[in-house]
């Protein structure tokens, strides 16, 4: 199946560029574009996108707001932020707001590609280096506790939360399987409760509650 996108940045350059290398991926069809956050939340409404690549500093309405709203409606459109910088404070708050993860402009056509498939399968770009760095940084700045975090915590099982704090370190489904020497499908079922039970979107959004329950020691 293809995946549709919509593009969404300020710069034309940035939306043109983008838009060039993700056509020429045979599974891949850019759908549409938007200059800043509200025209995105408009066009998610009239295109139902399957990924959303966003800029975070926009006019009118910045990424991080525009992604909180899409998140909200739209739950089927998964939002790839898109940042010049690895340590943006604005990339932690695009992931909080329920961003799928992000990626550097300067990607590769390559690493662009595989970014929006990642997402679109429904899973977190979380796997980079980087990735962990920019959520262990923020978590550390986070000047909004959450008090509940632990109340919730504590419905989780032994297992489920073992499961959440290799989510937490960035493993896949198959090195956490491998890791606690059980089978994939047993981890997509634990990965799946854990979601439930915390209210949570995705692994990104359960990594970042990981950190800020401080079941992961940031550093």
């Amino acid at each position: 199946m293809t995946i549709r996108v919509l593009i969404v940045d300020d710069q034309i350059m940035v939306r043109e560029g983008f838009s060039v290398l993700l056509n020429a991926m045979p599974d891949i069809e850019v759908i549409g574009e938007a200059v800043n956050g509200r025209e995105a939340v408009t066009k998610v409404a009239e295109l139902a996108p399957d990924v959303v690549l966003m800029d975070i500093r926009m006019p009118e309405l910045n990424g991080i707001e525009a992604t909180r709203e899409i998140v909200a409606a739209h739950a089927e459109s998964k939002v790839l932020v898109l940042t010049t910088f690895d340590l943006d404070e604005y990339v932690y708050q695009a992931l909080r707001a329920g961003a799928s993860g992000f990626l550097l402009k300067d990607a590769s056509a390559r690493q662009l590609a595989d970014g929006v498939r990642v997402v679109a399968a429904g899973e977190a770009l979380l796997a980079p280096t980087v990735t962990r760095r920019l959520i262990t940084e923020f978590s550390k700045l986070s000047d909004t506790p959450r008090p509940a975090a632990m109340t919730q915590v504590a419905d989780l099982t032994e297992r489920e939360t073992e499961v959440l704090v290799l989510i937490a370190q960035g493993l896949s489904n198959a090195e956490i399987a491998s890791h606690l020497v059980v089978a994939e499908s047993t981890i997509k079922t634990h990965v799946s409760r854990v979601l439930v039970k915390l209210g949570l979107r995705d692994r990104t959004q359960a990594a970042v509650f990981a950190y800020e329950a401080r079941l992961v020691t940031p550093g």
